[in-house]
């Protein structure tokens, strides 16, 4: 028997789960650093994912509550855009990866968790990432735990808020 000792997700097996949109943000109770929420700005925000394919992965959102692009204005979708150019920008600078996963799933049946909010994953990648792990054991080993990925990535972040006001 294979054993992978994780006891971090013991608090979202046995927590409430939320049923509200994570995305929505009158949704979220508690500080922007326990929801791992980087940014907000007029139009989008940037959260860390709390179930990462990767370090640094990130989940950027508009704030409008729509399942797809169409639910969105010029505005707000030029905004979005420059919000994943910018979080690649940060990631690179903060982290070094070598490439990017980038994309978004249009409804579950496209394979998205939370397919009432559109939303993009940006997923650092470095070369040799995928290890005997994940190739034999369908495992992946995540070597930062996400409030130290947080508290490295927001300032820049912070720094980005400031450029927009």
């Amino acid at each position: 028997m294979n054993i992978l000792w994780a006891p971090w997700r013991i608090k979202y097996i046995l927590g409430k789960k939320e049923p509200e949109c994570i995305f929505c943000p009158h949704n979220r109770k508690g500080t922007d650093e326990e929801n791992l929420i980087l940014f907000r700005g007029r139009y989008s925000m940037v959260m860390m994912n709390k179930y990462p394919y990767n370090n640094g992965h990130l989940l950027v959102s508009p704030l409008t509550h729509t399942p797809d692009l169409e639910g969105l204005s010029v505005d707000e979708l030029k905004d979005l855009i420059i919000k994943v150019k910018e979080s690649i920008r940060i990631l690179k600078e903060v982290m070094k990866p070598d490439g990017f996963n980038v994309g978004l799933n249009l409804s579950q049946v496209a394979g998205a968790g939370m397919a009432d909010h559109v939303h993009f994953h940006i997923v650092p990648r470095w070369n040799g990432d995928t290890s005997y792990m994940t190739v034999l054991g369908e495992v992946r080993v995540i070597p930062e735990d996400l409030k130290s990925t947080y508290r490295r990535l927001k300032p820049y972040f912070d720094d980005l808020k400031k450029k927009e006001t």
